[in-house]
């Protein structure tokens, strides 16, 4: 089995994937800044703290381990904070990759899974987006992510850098055995927002915008349960290891929720009274994103096992009542 450094890996995503890949036999090496991730989340391998945009700090940490490939998860994600702060997201995302990036080719590595993001694909049609589809971003996040994958073709015609770019819908859930969950400060996701207002920590749940082409006039997103995502990045890694090409793979359900779906059967999973409040739509928000994940399905031999909204918000439940019982937003 490989030694993997795992950059963002005290993060939701990057935490969930260290433990399943420790349980598929490979070794974690996690490297964060903890400016979005949580120390705690860090129980599959050793820590080194430290920030993706220094590469000094990324060679002398690829001199101390013997690394094999990298699980590319440190980002900046949040919509609407590209949309007010462009030029942070323009450093951290871009900046970063390209720093690490060029670590690993200075030490001879080259195996990358890059988190990336359907907001590479911006405002689509009412059809499932399938990987053919013409990325054309709307928002600074989408942006950036779209430039990572680019250099990473850059890196790959330059060195033979192979890698799997993972273009994942809406991450939710949480480890049904409740030793990681989504924990983000701020917070912006719709889960974890509406289970705060189901648990009084919130007055209400904002809707941003209820005027969208769609059948309720609130926005549709593919949630996908994030231990099926990281499985899909264990898978991804394996095909790498075994020698696959470089492939650019969506990650969902293939099914969409609108929020004022998510919100109803948040209601039913809790049996809390949750307060909606109307809000405008948010700068840079498309109308409906669905994934059509056949080719990940194909290519890794993956299939989502847990993304259907009862089982997403059931386990998410479990740890937000777990994790922040008493605690004030």
């Amino acid at each position: 089995m490989a030694k993997i450094l795992v950059t963002g890996g005290a993060g939701f995503i990057g935490s969930h994937t260290a433990k399943l890949l420790n349980r598929a036999g490979h070794r974690c090496v996690v490297y964060d800044n903890l400016s979005r991730g949580h120390l705690e989340f860090v129980k599959w391998g050793p820590f080194r703290q430290g920030d993706v945009r220094d590469g000094g700090a990324l060679c002398r940490l690829l001199d101390m381990e013997k690394i094999e490939a990298v699980i590319h998860f440190a980002a900046l994600a949040y919509v609407g904070e590209s949309v007010i702060a462009p030029g942070v997201y323009y450093d951290v995302n871009v900046g970063g990759t390209c720093a690490l990036l060029q670590a690993l080719a200075d030490h001879g590595l080259d195996k990358v899974v890059f988190s990336s993001t359907c907001a590479v694909y911006g405002e689509l049609s009412d059809k499932s987006i399938g990987e053919l589809t013409k990325p054309e971003p709307i928002n600074p996040y989408g942006i950036t992510k779209l430039a990572c994958e680019r250099m990473l073709s850059d890196f790959e015609r330059a060195y033979g850098m192979r890698h799997v770019c993972l273009r994942y819908f809406n991450a939710a859930g949480a480890d049904p055995d409740g030793e990681v969950g989504e924990d983000h400060m701020p917070e912006t996701h719709l889960i974890p927002l509406v289970l705060d207002a189901a648990m009084g920590r919130r007055h209400a749940v904002s809707i941003f915008g209820d005027d969208y082409k769609t059948a309720d006039g609130t926005a549709v997103r593919d949630y996908i349960h994030v231990c099926d995502l990281a499985a899909a990045h264990v898978r991804a890694l394996d095909y790498l290891l075994a020698g696959g090409p470089s492939r650019t793979l969506n990650l969902g359900s293939g099914r969409g929720a609108s929020v004022a779906e998510v919100i109803d059967e948040a209601r039913r999973v809790t049996g809390r009274p949750i307060s909606v409040v109307q809000a405008p739509r948010r700068p840079g928000d498309p109308a409906r994103l669905v994934a059509d994940p056949g080719a990940a399905g194909e290519v890794l031999s993956w299939s989502c096992r847990r993304s259907d909204l009862g089982t997403i918000l059931r386990d998410a439940w479990r740890w937000h009542e777990q994790r922040f019982s008493g605690r004030v937003v």
